[in-house]
């Protein structure tokens, strides 16, 4: 098991914080454990099996240990700053990806501007191993299937981190210049000094221009299936 993985097992949701908390306080004050019922109330929790659930989990987590023969038989095993720090770190393996527009991967259609920052505000949260070298990430919602045959379909969401340069063979976000439109394609500077964006899709032609007129804007790092 990974470190990562080790420290996911050991987070804390915001409802069993919000216990700690309850049960730090009344502990500090009262100098004695509360009832079932009163972490209820506190937690604004109306079923008992669910505070017993989480209680569960606080002891297999080491917060607390429970005496379940003897009433009001539970104290605590860490402070509560512990466990704020643990809910922190959880946050921190997450990341929050702005889906900042849709992009056609077919034939490039007119955008009123050269960049996204014109589109609602959205987010997709992912997981933060999932991506290497996350730099800065956006999202877009695929339109059409001219990138099929590199498994970027219809109704997708493709992650891309933003940059204004590209390899051979990159899957980009390109900005065409001089004709106001953006499209999705591989990324090819051909000898002849031209540039291809090609699709990935036999049935349809690349589209070949000069690189003064293309504009990368971001390079694919992930594909977001669209399930049906």
């Amino acid at each position: 098991m990974s470190k990562r993985q080790r420290k996911r097992k050991t987070t804390l949701s915001k409802r069993q914080q919000k216990i700690m908390e309850f049960l730090q306080e009344f502990i500090g004050s009262q100098h004695y454990p509360p009832t079932i019922r009163e972490i209820g109330a506190a937690a604004k929790i109306s079923s008992t099996s669910v505070v017993n659930y989480n209680l569960n989990r606080l002891e297999e987590l080491g917060y607390i240990k429970r005496e379940r023969a003897v009433s009001r038989g539970l104290r605590l095993l860490k402070p509560l700053q512990e466990a704020v720090q643990d809910l922190a770190e959880g946050v921190r393996d997450f990341i929050d990806i702005p889906v900042v527009g849709r992009i056609v991967a077919g034939e490039p259609v007119p955008v009123p501007a050269s960049d996204f920052s014109y589109m609602p505000d959205e987010t997709i949260t992912l997981a933060r191993g999932i991506i290497r070298d996350e730099g800065d990430l956006f999202a877009l919602q695929v339109q059409g299937n001219s990138m099929i045959d590199e498994l970027i379909n219809d109704g997708d969401t493709v992650i891309l981190r933003r940059q204004q340069t590209a390899e051979n063979g990159e899957t980009v976000a390109a900005w065409l210049r001089d004709q106001e439109e953006t499209t999705l394609k591989k990324f090819y500077l051909e000898n002849d000094g031209r540039v291809r964006l090609q699709p990935a899709n036999p049935y349809l032609k690349p589209i070949f221009t000069t690189p003064d007129n293309v504009g990368i804007q971001g390079k694919v790092v992930m594909v977001i299936r669209q399930l049906h």
